[in-house]
């Protein structure tokens, strides 16, 4: 992995994969949504640098959905 982009698109990933695995275990808790919406955010990345739009939308709108939870909209 000699390109930086690659490194940081890699980076990404594996810990927003991370943060997703976590996620589940604490998601009534604000915590919880945090790594989602966190996790979520850098699996976009990814998403973005593969062209992968369908699941760019899918993260998009889980963002937005546990945001919403946090604001108690």
């Amino acid at each position: 992995l000699q390109d930086p982009r690659m490194l940081t698109i890699l980076i990404c990933g594996w810990t927003g994969s991370a943060l997703m695995c976590v996620a589940p275990f604490f998601i009534d808790s604000d915590f919880g949504k945090g790594c989602a919406i966190a996790g979520l955010s850098l699996l976009s990345v990814q998403a973005i640098a593969h062209r992968l739009h369908n699941l760019l939308l899918l993260n998009l709108i889980g963002v937005i959905g546990y945001v919403t939870a946090i604001l108690h909209l």
